[in-house]
């Protein structure tokens, strides 16, 4: 966010007491009353120009502030567009399902809860969608588990931490190019630095899963029936490698992630319309609808029905509300005065870090929202991080670490009542079992400070 000026000074105990009252009033709105944060923002919003106004802040600073706030979010913004084409692009040349086939395919050892944390995984970073990757992978696998009489609690587990792991490391995940936007972070530095930390929770959690997994082999009726309906789509060829062959170079070769993304999104559809017969009115539609699925087997349809421009608006005006409302805070004083009473204490990179990890957990507990958790977390941290000569990538790793994998693990979260619903497990069920999410905090809590000097 560009520098908004303070345009009143309060006490330090009047900030943190406004503060905590409008935390409160959004968690009620999003926790008590379950609707979509959309709305208590907007009426939080509503809220601090009245504070402002009673500041003897002229309304002009403050509708100044909430085009500033937005305006830093223009970068994220432009990629969500750009996402949702590429993964209607990556259906189209059949990227996506061939991604999800591979996936399927490493299905039937008796390593049953590694192999569904690694598959699940997989096919999350193909996606970039924990929720999406919950709801239909995970839905079959929570079948498989009851089949073979497996811990349904486990298996829950192993579905969440492979979902949010794809979450955090796909370039094509709401949440990784949010945290990056936000900080100012190339797309592809974000996902190489939260490496340091994922990686090794990985290699953890695969391993503790297992240790876990039930000694008899795995049952893989259900998964064939996948397989077999992504085959007789037709969608998947030789050539369906190609995009992301490209994404990879582009990578490789350092190009912003807008081009790379672009550039990707354009030879999945040549290649789809060369190889899947689609005309330009079909990819087009899809580009802003989102490509749907037309297999016999509905399941499979649910996996393939995403993507399009009109798929990501519910992010991006959220996006923009909660930039919004950050420039308020800024201008009415409330986070600069919270700033100061921050930067005299927090001096060291591990307290900073445990800080902000536990800044962004507290989000996710008080008002269940992984996007507030990471929007509110970073512009609070951002200048800390600055004067403390922190990297701002070991910021934006520190929001994916503590914020967007937690928000699973609260039950009363948008996550956590949406996976206990479509997988038929409580969250505190699953919480135990939840490793990767479990760890990911803790290790960037022990080895963040080690990477986070300039």
């Amino acid at each position: 966010m560009k520098p908004i000026s303070a345009k009143h000074k309060p006490a330090f105990w009047e900030a943190l007491l406004f503060f905590i009252c409008i935390i409160i009033f959004i968690s009620y709105f999003i926790i008590g009353l379950e609707t979509t944060p959309h709305i208590p923002i907007l009426i939080g919003m509503l809220i601090l120009i009245c504070y402002g106004l009673f500041k003897k802040i002229n309304y002009a600073s403050l509708q100044d502030a909430m085009s500033t706030g937005a305006s830093s979010g223009m970068g994220a913004i432009f990629l969500f567009f750009i996402i949702g084409v590429l993964i209607s692009s990556w259906m189209i040349s059949g990227t996506i399902p061939t991604l999800i086939n591979t996936g399927f395919s490493l299905i039937g050892t008796t390593w049953f809860y590694a192999v569904v944390f690694a598959v699940t995984a997989i096919i999350g970073i193909s996606m970039g969608s924990s929720l999406t990757t919950t709801a239909t992978i995970g839905v079959a696998f929570i079948g498989m588990a009851e089949a073979m009489d497996a811990s349904l609690a486990i298996t829950a587990g192993a579905i969440v931490s492979g979902a949010f792991f794809g979450d955090k490391m796909s370039p094509l995940s709401d949440t990784t190019n949010l945290a990056s936007s936000i900080i100012g972070v190339d797309l592809f530095d974000h996902i190489k630095h939260i490496s340091l930390t994922t990686i090794p929770a990985f290699i953890i959690s695969f391993i503790v899963f297992a240790i876990l997994s039930p000694k008899q082999g795995t049952s893989i009726s259900n998964v064939e029936a996948y397989r077999e309906a992504l085959i007789n789509s037709g969608l998947m060829h030789w050539t369906s490698w190609i995009p992301l062959i490209i994404l990879i170079v582009c990578t490789v070769f350092r190009m912003s992630a807008f081009l790379a993304l672009s550039l990707s999104s354009l030879i999945a559809v040549i290649l789809g319309k060369i190889t899947n017969g689609f005309t330009w009115k079909e990819i087009t539609s899809a580009w802003f609808n989102g490509f749907t699925g037309t297999t016999n087997f509905e399941p499979v349809n649910e996996l393939l029905t995403r993507g399009g421009i009109n798929g990501m608006l519910f992010t991006i005006s959220l996006v923009i509300l909660a930039l919004s409302f950050g420039g308020l805070l800024f201008v009415t004083g409330i986070i600069p005065s919270l700033l100061n009473s921050f930067q005299e204490k927090l001096q060291r990179a591990r307290s900073i870090i445990v800080s902000t990890a536990g800044t962004a957990i507290g989000v996710n507990v008080l008002i269940g929202e992984q996007y507030l958790s990471i929007l509110l977390t970073g512009e609070t941290f951002k200048p800390i991080y600055e004067k403390a000569g922190l990297t701002k990538r070991s910021l934006s790793r520190t929001l994916e670490d503590a914020g967007t994998v937690i928000n699973p693990l609260v039950p009363w979260s948008v996550c956590g009542v949406f996976i206990a619903d479509v997988l038929g497990v409580p969250v505190l069920t699953y919480l135990p079992f939840a490793f990767f999410c479990l760890l990911s905090p803790i290790i960037t809590i022990l080895f963040g400070a080690k990477t986070a000097k300039k």
